[in-house]
Order: C-alpha cells, then sequence, then structure tokens
C-alpha cells in the first residue's frame, strides 16, 4: 500500500438485503452481466470486420468505414444517459432493456435493404449496448463485498476482450459463408439471450438509505480524484488501442507474417489480456488498494511500450513480437481496476454517471486512436506510434491519485 493511500471503503448495506442473496446468485449475476457486456462488445467490435464483406457488395471503402463506425456513436451519444437511467431507476430495467433494444435493432438491420435505415438501426444498436458499461457494473459493486469486488470486476471486464476475440473469430466468417445479415444476427441473438437472462436473473442490489450528502456531486467541491481517474483511464486506453488497431497491420508489413497467423496471435493477445484483467482485480482485493496497482500497472505500461518502441526500431524481432504480446496484456490490465475505482468512490447514488463517464472519455480515446495513429504510422512508421503510446502511459503515472 502506498504511503498515505486510503483503503477500499464501501457503504453499509441493510443486513436483511444483503442475506438474502447467496453467493450462487451473485456469481449468477456476474455471469449474466459478462454475457450482457459480451454481446456488446461483439455489437460495437464486431462491426468493423464486416468491412471485406461491405466492400466486396461495392460500397465504397468510407461509406463502409461511416456504416460500421455508427454502434460506436450510438455508444459514446449515450453512455452517461444510461448512467443516470441507472441511478434514478436501477440496474436490472436498463440491463433487460438495452440488451433487448440491441436484440430488436440487430434483427431489424439483418431484414432491410435501406442503406439509410440500415445504418439507424446499427446507430440503436450501439445505443442499447451502452446500457451494460455502467449498470452491469453497477450490479457487481452493489452486490459484492469490497474484499472480492476486484476479482468480480476482473471477470466482468474479459468481457470486452473476448467479445472482441469472438467477434474476430466469427463476423468474418458467418459474413463470408453466409451473408452479412447472418452476421449481424450473431451479437443480435446473443443481446436477446441476454435480455431473457437478465430479466429473469438479475436482482438489483440495496441501497442504503438516501442522505443529501450522498446524493451530492461528486464532481463538485474542489475534489479532483475521479476526474484524474478518468484521465488516466484516457491515457492509458491509448497504448491499448494502439496495439489491438496496429499490431496485426505492423506484424503483416514489417515482419512479413501472413494475415492468418497474424491474426491468431490477436486473438490470442485478446484471451491473454482477459485473464490479465482478472488477476489485476484480484491483486487489489489482496492489497486492498484499487490505486496502488493501478499505478503500478501504469508503470509497467510505459516499460513495455518502451522496450517495444526500442526493439522495433531496431529490427529485434525476436524480442519485439514477445513484448507487443505482454504490452497488449498490461495495456488492458487497468481497466477493471479504474473502473471498480471510479464505482467505488463515486457512490451508489452517482455510480452509474460516473461510470458513464469514465467509459465515454476512454471510447472518444479509442475512436481517435485508427485516424491520428494512421498519420503517424504513414509519416514516420510504427517504432513512433509505439514511443507515442509509451509518452500517453508516461503521462498517466503522475495522475493516479494516492488518496
Amino acid at each position: 500500500m502506498q504511503s498515505g493511500e486510503v483503503r477500499i471503503v464501501t457503504e453499509v448495506r441493510p443486513t436483511a438485503e444483503v442475506t438474502r442473496i447467496g453467493d450462487g446468485r451473485r456469481w449468477l449475476m456476474l455471469a449474466l452481466g459478462v454475457f450482457a457486456q459480451t454481446s456488446s462488445s461483439i455489437f460495437i467490435h464486431g462491426t468493423p470486420f464486416l468491412l471485406p464483406a461491405l466492400t466486396a457488395r461495392g460500397d465504397s471503402l468510407f461509406a463502409a468505414g461511416a456504416l460500421v463506425a455508427l454502434p460506436t456513436v450510438g455508444l459514446v451519444c449515450t453512455l452517461i444517459a444510461w448512467g443516470y437511467v441507472v441511478d434514478r431507476i436501477g440496474e436490472r430495467i436498463v440491463l433487460v432493456a438495452g440488451t433487448a433494444l440491441m436484440f430488436v435493432a440487430g434483427v431489424a438491420a439483418a431484414l432491410v435493404d435501406n442503406p439509410i435505415a440500415f445504418g439507424a438501426l446499427l446507430f440503436l444498436g450501439g445505443v442499447g449496448a451502452a446500457s451494460s458499461n455502467g449498470a452491469s457494473g453497477r450490479v457487481i459493486v452493489g452486490w459484492f463485498p469490497p474484499d472480492r469486488r476486484g476479482l468480480a470486476m476482473g471477470i466482468r471486464q474479459t468481457a470486452q476482450p473476448l467479445g472482441v476475440g469472438l467477434a474476430a473469430l466469427s463476423i468474418p466468417w458467418v459474413a463470408e459463408h453466409h451473408g452479412i445479415p447472418a452476421a449481424l444476427l450473431v451479437p443480435a441473438l446473443m443481446a436477446g439471450i441476454a435480455a431473457v437472462g437478465c430479466l429473469v436473473g438479475i436482482v438489483d442490489p440495496p441501497r442504503p438509505p438516501a442522505k443529501a450528502a450522498d446524493r451530492a456531486n461528486p464532481y463538485r467541491g474542489g475534489d479532483s480524484t475521479l476526474w484524474r481517474i478518468h484521465a488516466v483511464s484516457i491515457l492509458l486506453v491509448i497504448p491499448q488501442a494502439t496495439l489491438w488497431t496496429f499490431a496485426l497491420l505492423w506484424l503483416h508489413r514489417d515482419l512479413g507474417w501472413s494475415l492468418a497467423a497474424a491474426g491468431a496471435l490477436m486473438t490470442a493477445t485478446q484471451f491473454l489480456g482477459a485473464a490479465g484483467r482478472i488477476g489485476a482485480g484480484a491483486w487489489s482485493d489482496r492489497v486492498g488498494s484499487r490505486l496502488g496497482p493501478l499505478r503500478q500497472v501504469a508503470v509497467a505500461a510505459v516499460v513495455a511500450m518502451a522496450a517495444l518502441t526500442i526493439t522495433a526500431w531496431t529490427d529485434w524481432w525476436w524480442l519485439a513480437v514477445p513484448l507487443m504480446v505482454a504490452a497488449s496484456v498490461i495495456s488492458v490490465s487497468d481497466n477493471g481496476l479504474a473502473f471498480t475505482a471510479v464505482a467505488e468512490i463515486a457512490g451508489p447514488f452517482w455510480s452509474g454517471r460516473g461510470l458513464g463517464i469514465q467509459n465515454t472519455g476512454q471510447n472518444l480515446a479509442i475512436a481517435a486512436v485508427p485516424p491520428v495513429f494512421g498519420l503517424l504510422i504513414t509519416a514516420t512508421g510504427f517504432p513512433a506510434s509505439f514511443a507515442v503510446a509509451a509518452i500517453a502511459a508516461a503521462a498517466a503515472v503522475p495522475l493516479v491519485p494516492r488518496k
């Protein structure tokens, strides 16, 4: 534990409410939250894998790119709004409504031929996908005790890399062999199953009696803790997005790997990243702190990205490839730590909005990485992009709050 750092504190919950939920039910709700978030991740991150099919049918790359970006636009536009609804009416209704909207939008998109309607439905699917980001996190923070919350949130945060990995394996294959409509049904049907599961299995966690202090805006009053955590997460997501977006191209273009081999390695890194999130969460439970491990992960990201920069620049490919894998795992391990810290610090009446702000900032940064770093790579090459990502991680280290 860092000197002067405050240990994890949680709100007091009514005993009767807590004892009526057993461990089995908690883990079931965690599983439902992971499944809902995975379907959301496949919808958001899987649509870019439709690019080959869309361009093959005659769409220009610009038009196809604009279409597959619409789910992310819908997500970013509504994350904070969904968080507000979570704070007001609870988690279960939001999870059910959002996944049901994703199901309806995905099925409808698979049935329409009009490109404008198709794009609008992809946008609506992204709106529905945004619901699970804050709501599933709030369920975990509300039902799991502090000494198991980091592990539970780490498991929940595996949904994003698992979703990306599953999308990479399924969406292109289904689109090639059965068409674009069938590919869209993959995340849509998962969302429909998630909606039914959340309706039956999710129970809103109890909240303490509302006091004026509990409902006060944690972003006011001169305390910058939450803003600093948001800033740290935005900076640390830059190495993550850089590697997720460009590592495959780097392996193929600079190292001469086949696309199949590069794709297999990148899929493996997604699953390793999922394990890294679980490990980081368990670590934070053991040491009784989210911020201490978050700071150390940030330092590790700086070291890994700097080492990758040097080895890529010097053409030491035998060392650069394992460093790329290590950096990919390290750069995603902070997500669950920051996510849990925001929910705990914001409190039960503001955590929905806090998590919405957290995800909005990260997704905006993720959206900016491909065009900005694409230009940088075109002008200077891949090592320079890795160096800039390392600098972003270095800027995050001093911003991690110590209290």
